[in-house]
């Protein structure tokens, strides 16, 4: 009796003392499961996240947007960094924040320079 209990503690003790070799290949598919969703998931929105900010920082006065209840609209003034007046008729203002924009419908183009700016930009 005392003989097979000691063979069982043997055989446990052997195979749980692998050291690093066990190690890793206990951790190896936990560390790709990883990898797969970093590059399959995170990493994709991540990029998302970033073209949304660099689109939202560009809007401007005369681009036509929508906001992300749905509402097509124009910008027709831009308040501080997080304001935005849009117009959605005739003489029909509303106040969102920029991060209220979901998508940007069409540009507008940038303002030209002035002939005075142009002749002090030639001047320095």
């Amino acid at each position: 009796m005392f003989i097979s209990s000691a063979y069982a503690q043997d055989a446990a003790a052997a195979a749980g003392s692998a050291g690093v070799a066990g190690l890793v290949t206990q951790f190896a598919p936990l560390v790709l499961i990883f990898v797969v969703f970093y590059f399959l998931l995170i990493r994709p929105q991540q990029k998302k996240m970033k073209a949304h900010r660099e689109l939202l920082a560009s809007v401007r006065r005369g681009d036509k947007v929508v906001t992300t209840g749905g509402i097509f609209a124009s910008v027709h003034k831009v308040e501080g960094d997080n304001e935005l007046v849009l117009e959605i008729a005739p003489n029909v203002h509303i106040k969102v924040l920029r991060q209220a924009i979901s998508e940007v419908i069409s540009k507008t183009e940038p303002a030209k320079e002035k002939a005075e700016d142009k002749k002090d930009a030639a001047a320095s």
